[in-house]
């Protein structure tokens, strides 16, 4: 994808930054990013992502827009109720921007579909909301040499992970090799609306860097907060040589 002289003009504020200018436009252009779970994660990472200027998107979700989503799901309002979150978003995003590419799955993420899905794409952004997913996606990820970049959040605390598997890497198993056996979600745990956002949000700015191979990425660390103290800090992983991915990277 070619930057026009619109696009000169729509991505400026970008273009003058010294790290990114018009070769660095080109790169988010060309990007090809898969976003997993259309929800509270995944709607301000696919606003953020469509206004860098992404020129790729792939987004995966089954659901569709409830009442609930209202209050922290910013891409849907009241007269989407009842449609599906992915045939949704594709509309938002190509209102920002008709030139992206915009391919939608209305399935849940599963073994049998995953490679079908996400072969294509460079980029795996997980925004799910439960542990089975996100370890079948991070197991993926690792086995077909993926950036896998996810976030997580409940009740008043967020995480974000960057996970670089073309090269030697921690994974998710290495710390929870299993998923928890009591179910974890908003659903039950509860979330202040604004942790979406700020979750999401960093979770876009990982990709754009990533991309860019600027600033320092998330590699091998867990960034942890929390919405009311905004305390955030930076947890260093290691690789656990027992975890059942160590031969893959």
């Amino acid at each position: 994808m070619e930057l026009n002289a619109l696009d000169l003009k729509k991505y400026s504020k970008q273009l003058i930054l010294k790290n990114i200018g018009v070769s660095g436009q080109k790169k988010i252009f060309n990007s090809k990013i898969l976003i997993i779970g259309a929800g509270g994660l995944g709607c301000p990472l696919i606003l953020y992502l469509a206004y860098s200027g992404v020129g790729n998107l792939g987004i995966v979700d089954n659901d569709k827009v409830e009442i609930s989503n209202l209050s922290r799901q910013v891409l849907f309002t009241k007269k989407d109720l009842g449609k599906f979150k992915v045939e949704v978003s594709k509309k938002f995003v190509k209102k920002i921007n008709k030139k992206i590419k915009v391919k939608i799955f209305t399935k849940k993420i599963n073994e049998k579909n995953i490679d079908n899905i996400a072969r294509n794409y460079n980029f795996i952004c997980d925004g799910t909301d439960n542990f089975k997913s996100r370890l079948l996606i991070n197991d993926y990820c690792i086995k077909n040499k993926k950036v896998l970049i996810s976030s997580a959040i409940s009740k008043y605390d967020g995480q974000v992970f960057n996970f670089d598997f073309r090269k030697k890497s921690p994974c998710l198993r290495c710390f929870m090799p299993k998923a928890p056996t009591e179910a974890q979600n908003c659903d039950s745990e509860g979330i202040m609306s604004t942790l979406a956002g700020i979750a999401g949000s960093l979770q876009a700015n990982e990709v754009i860097k990533t991309i860019l191979e600027i600033g320092k990425p998330l590699f091998g660390e867990i960034m942890v907060f929390n919405a009311l103290d905004l305390n955030f800090r930076k947890i260093k992983l290691k690789r656990n040589l027992n975890c059942k991915n160590h031969m893959y990277v």
